[in-house]
């Protein structure tokens, strides 16, 4: 795949970020006191969750400005990816946790929103990543990464900051592959929504840090040799599983250099 060098990523990146810092204003102003709108976070305080359709906004606009070979297929996945975040953030189903706990929903005879969700982007996942490549293992691998990447952030956003400072990483290493368009939009999106974040006004919710999640999934689908992206599915599995039995906020802070990046910017208490 040829590289697309140069100033575009970092002009996507741009317009990316500046679609959240103008778009999350208006949603906020054209939600603000409506109840589903709001979330209370873990110190109790209630925040806004207009932050998530302005980061869905940015990076779904963002990719639609992308070159062809970067837009071909993202587009459709990572707006399933903010669409059925939003249902889930407005009308989510919170008494079925994990994995675990939508198959067991399941099993009982209930579809979960997460479910939903999960079948939904799956779905967009396959048909995204079918449009660039024919090959059984390529889909496979694209599905995994675009809706295990999506899942995978949005389980960071249990604290101001952290999802997106998750998403800064990931998107900075995968900027180094051939074609870092989608990691640049994905990072933009990030750098712009982590002031409010940080500040407790607003929170990404499932729109924000599946939006996210899926465009760095995007990313790293469409970077690299098979090997690479068979490598980072693997470990987008293995997050993921391990995640059923071990909190990520408790390995967080038994590290004190894990600690100190988490809490680094966010209010004090």
């Amino acid at each position: 795949m040829s590289r697309t060098g140069g100033a575009r990523p970092l002009a996507l990146g741009l317009l990316s970020a500046g679609v959240v810092g103008l778009g999350y204003p208006v949603v906020r102003e054209l939600t603000s006191g409506t109840t589903r709108w709001t979330r209370s976070n873990f110190r109790g305080r209630d925040v806004s969750l207009a932050l998530g359709p302005a980061v869905g906004a940015g990076v779904v606009g963002a990719l639609a400005a992308a070159p062809r070979s970067v837009r071909r297929g993202a587009i459709g996945a990572v707006a399933t990816a903010a669409v059925v975040g939003a249902y889930d953030d407005l009308y989510g189903d919170t008494h079925a946790k994990g994995l675990r706990g939508h198959a067991r929903a399941l099993r009982e005879g209930r579809l979960t929103t997460g479910m939903i969700k999960a079948i939904s982007l799956g779905g967009a996942a396959a048909l995204g990543s079918a449009r660039r490549s024919r090959n059984p293992v390529d889909i496979a691998l694209g599905t995994i990464l675009v809706a295990g990447g999506a899942n995978l952030i949005n389980l960071f956003d249990l604290r101001p900051g952290r999802a997106a400072k998750v998403t800064l990483a990931c998107g900075t290493l995968l900027r180094a592959g051939p074609d870092p368009a989608a990691a640049a939009i994905a990072t933009g999106a990030a750098l712009a929504a982590l002031a409010p974040d940080l500040g407790e006004s607003a929170m990404l919710g499932d729109t924000g840090a599946g939006t996210l999640g899926a465009a760095l999934g995007w990313a790293a689908a469409t970077n690299g040799p098979r090997r690479r992206r068979a490598l980072l599915a693997m470990a987008v599995v293995g997050l993921t599983l391990a995640s059923e039995r071990v909190s990520f906020g408790t390995v967080i802070d038994a590290h004190p250099v894990l600690r100190r990046i988490d809490r680094l910017g966010r209010r004090p208490g």
